[in-house]
């Protein structure tokens, strides 16, 4: 397994410096001559300024970003699975994703009171609207001192439901109709808006919650048995349920309010996964992490290139990559969930 991880690790960074050489407008020697000058902090001579810009303002961000969504929605989602005990969960179950659509839709389109909207920006509002879907959510799961499974499962699918319908509302009532096309872009999910200024807060949710989910990995396998064997072996499930909860709306709640909704990724990535590394989370979750990084970071790459002069939501991609490889995946007769 040490070797296979260092393998994904040359891959990842192989993948980053691809993702930033390849494009138009820069050529792989000024890409090289970009990071001498940064490595060197000035010393070296100083590269063309638009390569500069295009390179460590535009694609390193944009790199980083999509490791970060990519790993953050992949280990979420193995851990989602294994709360619901359902091979079809993935971070969007609980609504999360859709409230944050709701939120961005109401800021970005006009819809919200001016005192707020001077005081929220787009990821701010994404934000609110994802944490609002999961507050009810939780409220209707846990609303008998118990949280249920299948209570979770039908609260996030009817939340989900509302706020894709207030987000279809407000964005086909809206007075500014040469917004909608923005709104449909980051919808979809994009990381074409990536900068260094985004990426703290998304980065360290991300990074905490994978730590946590790894502090919890016994407790994991254990809840992979059912609630009452885990109960048995000394677990506390209620207590490592609403854990799960807050971790999973913290990480999906600020990369959805960075880059929108993708989807798939938390949904297929663990399932890949878990077929070469089993079920053990402490082997899983970083596996995961790494493997959802470099998916997301190829499928982005795909969107910037496949169509010149433009560039596609990185959503669609992994939807058409994705999907056809979780059902091959699922053909294989030799793999079974848990």
């Amino acid at each position: 397994m040490k070797l296979w991880y260092g393998l994904l690790v040359f891959a990842l960074l192989i993948s980053v410096a691809l993702a930033v050489a390849l494009g138009e407008a820069v050529t792989l020697a000024e890409v090289g001559r970009v990071f001498w000058y940064r490595i060197t902090l000035g010393h070296a001579t100083a590269p063309d300024a638009i390569a500069d810009r295009i390179v460590w303002n535009l694609r390193l961000p944009r790199a980083v970003l999509a490791l970060v969504v990519g790993g953050g929605l992949a280990s979420v989602g193995a851990a989602m699975q294994t709360l619901v005990r359902n091979p079809l969960a993935e971070p969007y179950i609980l609504g999360i994703s859709s409230g944050a659509t709701a939120g961005a839709s109401l800021f970005y389109l006009g819809f919200l009171p001016p005192l707020l909207s001077k005081n929220l920006s787009m990821p701010l509002a994404a934000f609110a609207g994802g944490l609002c879907a999961i507050t009810i959510v939780y409220s209707v799961a846990g609303g008998r001192g118990r949280l249920s499974v299948a209570r979770l499962l039908l609260a996030g699918v009817a939340i989900a439901a509302l706020m894709a319908s207030i987000t279809s509302f407000i964005t086909l009532s809206s007075p500014e109709p040469d917004k909608l096309r923005a709104v449909l872009f980051w919808l979809l999910g994009s990381l074409h808006h990536a900068t260094w200024t985004l990426l703290p807060w998304p980065t360290l949710a991300t990074l905490l919650g994978l730590a946590v989910l790894l502090l919890m990995a016994q407790p994991l396998d254990a809840m992979l048995l059912g609630d009452e064997p885990a109960h048995n072996l000394g677990v506390r499930v209620e207590h490592i349920k609403r854990l799960l909860i807050v971790v999973a709306a913290l990480v999906t709640g600020s990369i959805v309010a960075a880059s929108g909704a993708i989807g798939f990724v938390g949904l297929i990535v663990p399932h890949a996964v878990r077929s070469i590394t089993g079920v053990t989370h402490r082997r899983l979750l970083p596996a995961c992490f790494i493997v959802g990084a470099l998916f997301l970071l190829w499928a982005d790459l795909a969107a910037r290139l496949l169509l010149p002069g433009e560039q596609l939501p990185v959503g669609i991609v992994t939807a058409l990559c994705g999907v056809p490889f979780f059902l091959a995946l699922l053909r294989r007769s030799d793999y079974g969930f848990g």
